[in-house]
């Protein structure tokens, strides 16, 4: 059975799973019910052995124009009410954590205006891809709110830190060529050519060996929170000996392993953690 999402499309073909903010009519701007949509889109494609990349994108015009003002000021009037839960844990945080521990990379397609909490899902994802029309902003401050969305964790990763000051306290309208210039997105190229563009990068992943790439998002994802050179080594000869282990079960995991003369034999895999204890 497919499951239906408000404000939301979800399609699964050729190993990527595609989904869409459709809120067209509102620049795709974020309302709590698409948020929980989102979040459970990311956590079924992240359970599904089909999936290997997930694309997000937006419908329409936009990618997604930050929060839905009318919407939050009626939460802040009063007028509607606000879960229990989305106190203790806001589903914002809950759909950048579901992307982040999704063993699948999550390429962000982004269409046209990323603004605010916008621009910040995109910066969550792995990798940006732009069209023309894209622009990008950092609104925050401008309406006199805090950043949310993990800006000020992915940004800084992302541009540098002193980049990310000038794009966050200016909240200057960034082009797309202008976020290919600071780093901000990978390749920008023509409306019309942006989800095959995706796809391009998705099969570029997908080509690869299945648990070596969730390994390597994984341990990429924790580099900066490594406290040393010498946690960091660990984590990789670990990561590494468990992608040797895994090359003889290939079928099992669904992996596309090189030839049997390029991958390391356990023995040799053991060895070398134990030469490296030294380290």
């Amino acid at each position: 059975m497919i499951e239906a999402y408000e404000d939301l499309c979800y399609d699964v073909t050729d190993a990527i799973a595609l989904i869409t903010l459709n809120r067209p009519t509102r620049l795709n701007a974020w309302t709590a019910a698409m948020q929980a949509s989102l979040q459970r889109a990311i956590t079924a494609a992240a359970r599904d052995e089909a999936v290997r990349v997930i694309v997000v994108t937006g419908a329409g015009k936009g990618f997604c124009s930050g929060g839905d003002v009318k919407a939050m000021n009626e939460v802040k009037e009063g007028r509607a009410e606000r879960p229990l839960i989305d106190k203790v844990a806001p589903l914002r945080d809950r759909v950048l954590l579901a992307m982040r521990d999704a063993p699948q990379p999550v390429i962000a397609a982004v269409n046209g205006a990323a603004a605010g909490a916008g621009m910040n899902l995109a910066l969550g994802c792995d990798i940006r891809l732009a069209s023309t029309a894209a622009k990008f902003t950092q609104a925050f401050v401008k309406r006199g709110l805090h950043p949310d969305w993990g800006g000020t964790y992915f940004l800084p990763r992302i541009v540098g830190l002193a980049r990310a000051k000038e794009v966050m306290l200016t909240a200057d309208l960034m082009t797309a060529d202008h976020a290919l210039a600071i780093g901000l997105v990978h390749s920008v190229v023509p409306e019309a050519e942006l989800l095959a563009e995706a796809r391009r990068w998705a099969h570029r992943v997908i080509k690869n060996g299945l648990f070596a790439v969730r390994s390597a998002k994984q341990l990429l994802n924790r580099s900066f929170d490594q406290p040393s050179v010498r946690d960091a080594l660990l984590a990789e000869r670990e990561a590494f000996a468990a992608c040797c282990e895994t090359a003889d079960k290939a079928e099992r995991i669904g992996a596309k392993v090189r030839p049997r003369a390029f991958v390391r034999p356990r023995h040799s895999a053991d060895a070398a953690i134990k030469d490296t204890h030294a380290l």
